[in-house]
């Protein structure tokens, strides 16, 4: 029986795999990279990006992206405050139009304590 925050090792042929069960995702924990396109950029959208996930907790960065109409959110923390954040940003600040939010799930690591504006 597999045991929160420790290794099984399952033998098959000449060679061991390994199924990680570490807690934090066993407990719903996810990251997300999210790139939001419209009228993004010079609106303060960050900020309120920012402000929204300080709020439910999250933790990452929003940068804006060069090209001058995306902004990308790399953030982690609990599925369901994700998936809040990101009706979040289908709607965006007052001033701001959002076309398209485009969400990649990934697996989550840890690496971030807290929320960010990246310049």
């Amino acid at each position: 029986m597999a045991v929160p925050g420790r290794f099984s090792y399952r033998w098959v042929g000449f060679e061991a795999r390994f199924q990680d069960y570490e807690e934090k995702n066993v407990t719903g924990l996810a990251c997300l990279r999210v790139i939001v396109s419209g009228k993004v950029q010079g609106v303060f959208f960050r900020d309120f990006v920012a402000k929204q996930a300080v709020e439910l907790g999250l933790s990452g960065y929003v940068r804006n992206l060069p090209d001058g109409k995306r902004v990308e959110i790399q953030v982690e923390g609990e599925r369901p405050k994700l998936e809040k954040l990101v009706d979040y940003l289908r709607v965006g600040p007052p001033g701001s139009r959002v076309d398209r939010v485009a969400a990649n799930w990934q697996a989550y690591v840890g690496n971030t304590k807290d929320f960010n504006v990246r310049y």
